[in-house]
């Protein structure tokens, strides 16, 4: 007689820069049909070894050193369709609610979130479910609604909404004439970083070059 066939355990990787979260998040998860497969403090880290991992479910906090969270989510979605990826913060701000489900997220979690909320939400975005609380995701729905039937003064405006928030303090301090390392410096993170930024500000207000994009700015200030 052949024994029946155990079922693949959900893969999970998680992206938080403190190890006490990161330790407790584990914690939590911890369970018969979850492995914890990989672990990353940075958004560069999990960006190197996310895409071997191929986890089913990645976590990421938003607030990280260097490229945020977002920026995070903006850079793997493309790269891992089959991976269900779950904002876990301390954000409840409206810009990065909005901005993590536009680049790829199917979930938004708040880490007040209780062990075995967060053991059901694991499970439920494997299985293809929202993983959001009900307040979280009323708000959402309200908020597309809203912009929906929001109609920009301008094409440009509506372009420049799209920025996420570290986007538009990079785009401020081109307009100013500072360079990428200058840039680098006064937001504390890396060249590479803010060079990651500027190509997806660019690509946002459909300009050829910094040149434009800051005098795009400087036009709407």
């Amino acid at each position: 007689m052949t024994e029946p066939r155990q079922q693949a355990r959900i893969r999970v990787m998680l992206v938080d820069d403190h190890a006490l979260v990161r330790a407790a998040v584990t914690q939590a998860i911890t369970a018969p049909d979850i492995e914890m497969v990989g672990e990353a403090a940075t958004a560069e880290e999990a960006l190197r070894i996310a895409p071997s991992l191929r986890p089913d479910v990645l976590l990421v906090d938003i607030d990280l050193p260097g490229m945020d969270g977002v920026q995070l989510v903006r850079e793997l979605a493309p790269r891992l369709p089959e991976t269900r990826i779950v904002m876990l913060t301390i954000s409840t701000s409206d810009r990065h609610l909005m901005d993590a489900m536009r680049s790829g997220a199917i979930g938004y979690l708040t880490k007040d979130i209780t062990p075995d909320a967060l053991l059901r939400a694991v499970r439920g975005a494997h299985a293809g479910d929202l993983a959001m609380d009900q307040r979280l995701a009323a708000h959402l729905i309200r908020r597309l609604v809203e912009k929906s039937r929001h109609v920009p003064a301008s094409g440009e405006e509506a372009e420049m909404s799209e920025l996420s928030d570290r986007e538009e303090e990079v785009l401020r301090y081109l307009a100013d004439g500072l360079t990428d390392r200058e840039i680098a410096a006064a937001l504390t993170i890396s060249p590479r970083t803010v060079g990651t930024h500027v190509s997806s500000i660019l690509h946002k207000l459909g300009v050829r070059n910094r040149a434009e994009a800051a005098r795009r700015y400087r036009d709407r200030s």
